[in-house]
């Protein structure tokens, strides 16, 4: 899912290229480290730090022979280095390397995505600023409710990505750690000392109790944390598709000129890029399982979540940039129709108002199920002759004995609604 939506570091991040030079990254410090405590010859770390390099190239026609990608690293490093190599890895695993370059390699990712969605929640506050008081009908179970204001749907998507915001950060916290403690976790041929400074210098911290691995529950609440996200943001994209149906469209993406939305049909704009968010999401869901999945290991370890994260890493990473990347240009450059949302909230004929009805009823003395049945079946006749809510109030001589002409007056006030939505928005933008 590389394309102009992506941000130009996330793809480069799960480049083989950077995979190994952190692999690279982690086996020299560890012979820093080694060196400073007197391990390892202070001229053999010289000529490591000096000499080790890698070829992609070479390391994967190694592994053709070997079958193991960290033997055929090492091998290619040693024939860079020379003899000194041979005090490269030494008392590690191959997770050393592998779970700590993991964590850098999300920890990388989860930066590039943490700035995508402040980037977002900026559009979306403006957007919501400007649309702060554009009228609108609110719908409950895809029926008209009561009015709310675009703004105010907004200001929801803003909440809820701050929400996602503090996950993600969390995420990135649980993520950062590394190990180096050998082969099943006790530090019998490396000292907790080295893998202190090896994670110090890479700005992780170190487990606090490991196996031959770091355990899977935080990567499967990183994942986690993207499938939230995602579900937010196929939440927007669902919204947006059902604005821009024929039957509702107040609002709709963005039409380039030259583009077209059918093959068949020259009239067609269809919502493709939420279309495309709303399927994206169930990737990234199922990612977050297969994460969750991982957990569950042998012993010390197995390897049955290496292939898993090989594809979930990168692919729920770049999916998550190009997301966020694709939303905040539709939510940016959304059209939005405020004439348009006007006639669909009147189209009920001023049934919108029943609950203020309903209450002002109730506030004349009126039991509440007497009231009810009375606002009702006035209601019902709107539904069945398409006369205006109103006038048949104003008809209904058992219910206007109640309540005043002028009362039924002021009860449709389309300000009424919208009187607290600054209260709203101060307490989401501040």
């Amino acid at each position: 899912m590389i394309s102009r939506y992506t941000h130009p570091a996330m793809g480069r991040i799960w480049e083989d290229e950077n995979r190994f030079a952190k692999w690279l990254q982690v086996e020299v410090l560890a012979c820093e480290a080694m060196a400073e405590e007197g391990l390892i010859p202070k001229e053999a770390l010289a000529t490591i730090k000096e000499k080790a390099n890698f070829s992609v190239e070479r390391i994967l026609e190694i592994e053709e022979e070997t079958k193991h990608d960290v033997i055929a690293f090492l091998n290619n490093v040693a024939e860079y280095v020379g003899p000194d190599s041979r005090f490269i890895h030494q008392g590690l695993t191959s997770s050393d390397i592998l779970d700590t370059s993991f964590a850098l390699l999300l920890k990388e990712a989860m930066a590039v995505i943490i700035d995508d969605v402040k980037t977002f929640m900026e559009i979306i506050k403006e957007r919501a600023l400007e649309h702060k008081y554009t009228v609108m009908i609110g719908r409950s179970h895809g029926i008209h409710a009561e009015p709310i204001t675009f703004g105010l749907k907004l200001a929801v998507w803003y909440m809820e990505m701050k929400r996602n915001l503090k996950r993600l950060e969390n995420a990135l916290e649980v993520i950062s750690y590394g190990k180096l403690s050998g082969a099943v976790g006790t530090f019998a041929n490396i000292s907790p000392k080295i893998e202190a400074y090896v994670c110090e210098k890479l700005g992780l911290k170190p487990a606090e109790v490991s196996t031959q691995i770091t355990q899977r529950d935080r990567h499967a609440e990183y994942f986690s944390a993207l499938a939230i996200l995602a579900g937010t943001m196929e939440k927007i994209a669902i919204e947006i598709r059902h604005l821009q149906r024929t039957e509702v469209l107040e609002a709709e993406e963005a039409f380039a000129k030259g583009q077209k939305g059918s093959s068949a049909m020259p009239h067609k704009k269809n919502p493709i890029g939420s279309e495309n968010i709303s399927g994206l999401a169930r990737l990234v869901r199922t990612n977050s399982l297969a994460a969750m999945e991982n957990m569950a290991l042998w012993h010390e370890r197995d390897i049955s979540h290496s292939s898993v994260e090989r594809v979930i890493g990168p692919d729920s990473t770049i999916l998550a940039d190009y997301m966020l990347r694709r939303l905040t240009g539709i939510i940016q450059n959304l059209g939005v129709h405020p004439k348009r949302m006007l006639e669909n909230l009147n189209k009920l004929k001023g049934l919108i108002f029943s609950q203020r009805v309903l209450i002002r009823l109730t506030d004349l003395g009126l039991k509440r199920d007497t009231a009810y049945e009375m606002v009702q079946r006035n209601a019902l006749k709107v539904w069945d002759t398409g006369k205006d809510f109103k006038t048949l109030l104003l008809e209904d001589k058992e219910l206007m004995q109640h309540v005043s002409a002028q009362e039924v007056e002021d009860v449709f006030d389309l300000d009424y609604h919208l009187k607290h939505v600054d209260d709203i928005f101060k307490r989401v933008f501040g």
